[in-house]
């Protein structure tokens, strides 16, 4: 059985973040693997999508996925891909039908709705990508589409909470010196090192550019790894490599 976490804040807009339950995958993949750039077996992957796409009531080649990047980049969605994957870490559409895929391992998924106009979107939000502006951009796109950010709900999914985000004090500065506000998404960690905040980042970037609606699920993805992959567990663990979870919206 697939297990999906949904948010009553997203209404009836069709959605889920995925767990990594009820998969094909095995080994160090273990469970619902849909990350195409893994190593994982292309064919096993093939079947945990279609799972995916089957519990989002839709035919496989309906989910859609990017090539992501940890850019700022949206791309308007109308329909299935052709031969060649855009790259780019948000899409956005109007189009009844068509599944938006957004695949993480510690970053965050948002999924956005404006049902009132009809637009959706989903986007990959890590470190670079809030930092450079992928939340402010999707939310641009959307109004490209119709939508109005004072009535847009985004809502972040599983993803690695502070405490299990040691930086270093570059990155740190490197946050600071743009935007010294943002001290206070640090805390401090063991010698010169800190703990960045997230989703607190993402929320506030989110409310500052004006979204009607913005919260977290507040689900961990580095403290559970029943239930999701988590790029940082496995480096810590010396894993060759690790399984991408995917969150979907449609309309």
């Amino acid at each position: 059985m697939l297990e999906i976490i949904t948010s009553d804040a997203l209404g009836l807009v069709r959605h889920g973040f995925f767990t990594r339950k009820g998969g094909a995958s095995s080994g160090i993949f273990s469970g619902l693997n849909c990350g195409t750039g893994s190593t994982d077996l292309a064919e096993v992957v093939a079947i945990n999508r279609a799972r995916v796409a089957a519990a989002m009531g839709a035919d496989p080649q309906a989910l859609v996925t990017v090539n992501q990047i940890h850019s700022a980049d949206v791309v308007p969605i109308t329909g299935p891909h052709g031969a060649e994957v855009p790259k780019a870490d948000a899409m956005v559409t109007a189009t009844p039908g068509v599944v938006l895929g957004i695949l993480t391992a510690d970053c965050q998924p948002v999924l956005f709705s404006d049902p009132q106009a009809g637009v959706i979107g989903a986007a990959h939000a890590g470190w670079r990508g809030s930092k450079e502006g992928i939340l402010e951009a999707t939310l641009d796109a959307m109004e490209a589409l119709g939508a109005r950010r004072a009535r847009i709900t985004a809502i972040i999914g599983p993803t690695i909470s502070q405490a299990a985000y040691e930086v270093g004090p570059e990155f740190f500065e490197s946050f600071v010196d743009d935007d010294r506000d943002t001290a206070r998404f640090f805390a401090q960690g063991k010698g010169d090192r800190a703990l960045f905040d997230l989703p607190g980042y993402a929320l506030w970037k989110l409310r500052h550019a004006g979204v009607g609606h913005a919260e977290w699920t507040r689900h961990c993805t580095y403290r559970d790894p029943e239930r999701f992959y988590s790029f940082r567990r496995t480096t810590h663990q010396g894993e060759a490599d690790y399984g991408r979870l995917i969150s979907c919206i449609r309309l």
